[in-house]
């Protein structure tokens, strides 16, 4: 008795102390006031914060760090929530969790870790701040995995170390729920923030993952990718297909063929226990297999498919806290665009359709935890099966090298832009791919390598991801129907980062020696070289992207720089002149070092030099229509240290714009520009577009001298505006005749030319439903016949760049470019007045990501700050 009595005692007093912490943890709603998923109510990033740390003061199961800040400052929160026992081991299952990813154990010791080791689960509460409803379900689960009894969550912390990621854009986050309180109330009440809401990138903070562009994103690939190394990468987002409750995998086809098969299977294994939890529950409206694919590499969830984890995306309906009711009977007959599944409860992927009725903002918090317990409870269950198939998958790609994929990529010392190659470089290693850097010549199939240059191996668990960027994609041409319609891949078909970026590299199929050393952290800038005893100043090659920075600082300190003209013979007109004053050699010494950059001194003046250059003054329009376009080039701006103001639609119309050299017109639709938003669709202040005044201001602007940029969509708008004999020949015509979502298009560039100076001559264009131009002259037909009558002057337009005239397509999926786009203009030059226009067919900044292209922008808006010529002759070098 004694023993069954002591026995009782120690169940008692263990009952007891866990009732006793339990009453100790803060439950959210005691903090926020209200209930998470409460109607018409927010929790904003402070409240959050306050909460969490509470959290993580009251419980021994709870531990917060800060793994970086967002944009504008705000700390990045991560918890790691599990049993008490493994919170005091966590560097131990952080450890296994790498050993098995990098997979460079033998099998014996990956069975023995995986048997003891703890799955790793990352669960966030998303990204995108117009879905709320996952960072208000976020406490909600912390505080259930932290306190709660039951033997299912008792089993999750025992089996799993979860990395609840509160939050990946907590600006965004404030931003919305600042708009919606303040518009509580009103009938623009459910309407967005007329403003990103992410600082520079707005929902296309889900388009960074490989360039790794933002501090939100670098933050959390190195948990993911240098630190953790998750099984599981759980992200959570909105909105789901109309008249359904929630997306969950299974995804639709493609699947990108770098991705392991067991990483499909375990995708659609998460999608079948989320399945099979709400089947049980009763909770309708799941549905799989619509619009969302694994062919994409670049967001939250896809990257780790290349990583061998296990990437999860789910979309919850009802992005609001205001309530909505559905009729039921008005339910539709099929959900989905495109791709559909039948409402009637016949599908095996729709099997419990919604049937409508009141729809709450609690309904979406309760799927997105549902569906969260769903995948811990998986993990936890199989937790060793995880463990041990990471590394298989990762054993799988070391052992593939040289065989049927590439041995290694060499990226050579010998580049156009170095810089550009070292960016590539820290792209993997932010991403947890292993470089090495040779340490002696080498040589591979007669080839010589210098010392420096860098080496990607494929004999690691990560060499999928090195494959897939390094290569070009091929996206499958589907259909609805043969014959039919096509199904646009989702987001892009092609990305392949060398052509982007303009960096040479070489892949190698079999082994070879060399002399190397693997490197740790980020691969350092190697200093540029600088040439003493510079008699009369400096020049400074227009190859690199790093030379502009060099440039704008110079100048903004006050620094004497041109552009070489084309009829200097003694050098070469690609090249930045420095004349040397007081502090130039120190100045320039420091840029060498900080940059990267060379310098090359020469001791007399050059027999012609060129207009001395200002640094440009940036007008760049913003309109009240949130664009991303036009905050990727703000961050391009700001990063490479142009000045630029934000220009709104009464800006334009009243402001002296003559203070800009350029004004930037970003890529956006004709009617977003003219129009914005229509009356009673958004309070007053955020209505309308440029309209008459503002149309009539940019005619007087560019008539007066100045130079307007106008990317992608914006082109059309300048067409029409200022009545160019320039013609889009992509307009009108259907997604049946040509079709080109989002892939690389090979580019012809006209060197000569002193806006794309320091271009290769080749370039890849980012083309996404992009533009292309034809220049409209005198028709000298008719009847089949020729007039001979006097020709009509030339237009003055000149062009830039052109499509290629034949293997269009360097990477991803398009459809009839040779017979619509080949050989016409990519970018043009037109003068009107005293001024300029300057037509991009495609966003030359599109995400950050073709870095060979940005020398398009900046040598225009270093041209508009010179003066004009009118196009009275040719601006092309001899």
């Amino acid at each position: 008795m004694n023993y069954y009595r002591h026995r009782l005692l120690l169940l008692c007093v263990a009952l007891f102390s866990g009732l006793a912490a339990m009453a100790q943890v803060p439950k959210p709603a005691d903090v926020f006031g209200f209930e998470p998923g409460a109607d018409y109510k927010l929790a904003n990033y402070k409240m959050l914060m306050d909460y969490y740390q509470r959290l993580d003061k009251a419980s021994n199961r709870v531990q917060m760090v800060t793994i970086g800040k967002s944009v504008l400052g705000k700390p990045l929160l991560l918890l790691m929530v599990s049993s008490e026992a493994n919170m005091k081991q966590l560097d131990r299952w952080r450890s296994v969790s790498e050993q098995l990813s990098r997979a460079k154990i033998d099998d014996a010791q990956a069975r023995s870790l995986a048997a003891s080791g703890k799955a790793i689960v990352w669960v966030d509460a998303g990204m995108h701040a117009s879905e709320v409803a996952s960072a208000q379900m976020m406490p909600e689960l912390a505080y259930r995995m932290a306190t709660e009894e039951s033997s299912e969550m008792k089993k999750i912390r025992d089996q799993v170390v979860a990395l609840l990621m509160v939050e990946m854009n907590p600006d965004g986050l404030d931003i919305v729920a600042d708009w919606y309180n303040g518009n509580l109330g009103t009938p623009f009440e459910t309407t967005q923030p007329p403003w990103l809401y992410h600082h520079y990138v707005g929902h296309d903070n889900n388009r960074d993952w490989f360039t790794n562009n933002m501090p939100e994103t670098k933050a959390v690939s190195e948990v993911l990718y240098n630190q953790w190394y998750p099984q599981i990468v759980y992200n959570h987002h909105q909105t789901s297909p109309a008249w359904t409750r929630i997306f969950i995998p299974p995804f639709a086809n493609p699947v990108n063929p770098q991705i392991h098969p067991a990483v499909t299977a375990g995708v659609n294994l998460v999608g079948t226990a989320m399945a099979s939890r709400f089947a049980i529950k009763r909770m309708p409206g799941v549905v799989s297999q619509l619009r969302f694919s694994m062919w994409w590499n670049g967001g939250m969830r896809t990257v780790p498919y290349y990583h061998n984890q296990i990437g999860i995306l789910t979309e919850t309906a009802h992005a609001t806290p205001s309530p909505r009711f559905y009729p039921p009977d008005s339910l539709p007959k099929t959900v989905g665009q495109g791709v559909t599944a039948a409402t009637t409860g016949t599908e095996i992927f729709y099997a419990d359709p919604w049937k409508g009725g009141q729809s709450h903002f609690r309904d979406a918090v309760n799927y997105m935890e549902e569906a969260s317990m769903a995948t811990l409870v998986l993990a936890a269950d199989k937790r060793e099966e995880f463990l041990y198939n990471i590394y298989r998958m990762g054993r799988d790609a070391i052992e593939a090298a040289g065989k049927e994929k590439p041995y290694a990529y060499i990226i050579p010392t010998g580049q156009w832009d170095k810089g550009e190659a070292l960016n590539l470089v820290n792209m993997f290693r932010q991403s947890g791919v292993e470089v090495h850097r040779a340490t002696q010549p080498f040589q591979v199939n007669s080839v010589s390598y210098a010392a420096g240059s860098y080496v990607i191996y494929g004999g690691q668990a990560f060499s999928p991801y090195v494959v897939d960027l390094m290569e070009k994609q091929v996206h499958p041409n589907q259909r609805l129907y043969p014959g039919g319609p096509p199904i646009p891949p989702y987001d892009l078909a092609g990305w392949t980062l060398p052509m982007q970026m303009g960096v040479s590299v070489a892949k190698i199929g079999t082994a070879f020696k060399a002399e190397t050393e693997l490197i740790k952290g980020l691969a350092p800038v190697v200093a540029g070289q600088v040439a003493e005893s510079a008699g009369y100043g400096y020049l400074l090659s227009r190859n690199q992207n790093a030379s502009v920075m060099a440039v704008n600082r110079l100048l903004k300190d006050g620094e004497l720089v041109s552009m070489m003209p084309a009829s200097a013979q003694s050098t070469d007109p690609k090249n930045f002149l420095i004349e040397k004053g007081a502090s130039t050699d120190a100045r320039i010494q420091k840029l060498a070092k900080e940059l990267g950059v060379s310098f090359t001194a020469i001791a007399s003046k050059p027999a012609t030099v060129g207009k001395p250059l200002k640094l440009p003054k940036i007008g760049l329009y913003k309109s009240w229509v949130a664009n991303m376009d036009e905050g990727w080039t703000r961050w391009l701006m700001e990063t490479y240290g142009f000045p630029v103001d934000t220009l709104h639609d009464a800006d334009i119309a009243k402001k002296d714009l003559s203070a800009y050299s350029a004004i930037i017109i970003p890529d956006q639709e004709v009617k977003r520009i003219l129009n914005g938003h229509a009356a009673n669709t958004m309070p007053a202040q955020y209505v309308g577009g440029l309209g008459l005044g503002g149309t009539v201001a940019l005619q007087q602007y560019v008539s007066n001298g100045g130079t307007l940029v106008a990317f992608d969509g914006a082109s059309d708008f300048a067409i029409e505006l200022f009545g160019l004999p320039v013609k889009n020949v992509t307009d009108g015509l259907s997604s049946q005749q040509f079709y080109i979502p989002g892939s690389l298009i090979r580019t012809v560039i006209d060197t000569k030319h002193p806006l794309a100076y320091g271009m290769q001559p080749e370039a890849a264009a980012a083309f996404s439903n992009s533009r292309a131009f034809e220049v409209i002259r005198q028709v000298r037909e008719g009847e089949g016949g020729r007039e001979e009558v006097k020709a009509a002057p030339e237009p003055k337009v000149e062009v830039i760049a052109s499509y290629a005239k034949k293997e269009l397509l360097m990477s991803g999926w398009a459809l009839n470019e040779d017979k619509y786009i080949a050989g016409k203009a990519a970018v043009v030059r037109a003068y009107q007045g005293k001024g300029t226009i300057v037509l991009f067919g495609f966003s030359p900044q599109f995400r950050g990501q073709p870095r060979g292209t940005y020398k398009l922008i900046f040598n225009t808006l270093y041209e508009s700050t010179l003066p004009k010529n009118n196009g009275e002759q040719s601006a092309k070098s001899e």
